[in-house]
């Protein structure tokens, strides 16, 4: 056993040993990945230019499934059930913009944006929308 692990430890010595690198390819791998630039580099010339990203809304319906559903099914703590006319009737009354201020800011039972914290606003129109029109 001593044996076997004296060969091996050669083996690994010679193969740690045979390894020749100049000294800016070792360098090169422990370079940090992260880099600083600053004003003045050649890397700055993006520097306070807006990044373009694409925004991927939902519909009123995947906002009302993912988002809405639970409470606006059940009728929990008295919500308005979907599709229920008498139910949204006196809140119909009051306008889409009523409505959808009480979603983003909450109401009475209402929660803040209806508990979907990663909703637009305009996600959360559309889900208005799509309630108000199953009407």
């Amino acid at each position: 056993m001593t044996r076997i692990i004296a060969v091996l430890g050669a083996l690994m010595a010679g193969t740690v040993f045979a390894v020749t690198d100049d000294a800016s390819a070792v360098l090169e791998r422990l370079k940090s990945p992260a880099t600083v630039c600053v004003m003045g580099d050649p890397c700055s010339e993006n520097i306070g230019q807006a990044t373009t990203t694409v925004a991927t809304s939902r519909s009123g319906e995947d906002v009302y499934n993912g988002a809405c559903a639970a409470c606006h099914n059940s009728g929990a703590a008295g919500a308005p059930k979907l599709a229920d006319a008498a139910g949204w009737a006196g809140r119909v009354d009051k306008g889409m913009d009523t409505l959808v201020k009480h979603v983003v800011e909450g109401y009475n039972a209402m929660p803040a944006m209806g508990l979907c914290a990663d909703c637009s606003e305009q996600e959360i129109t559309d889900a208005v929308a799509f309630m108000v029109d199953s009407l």
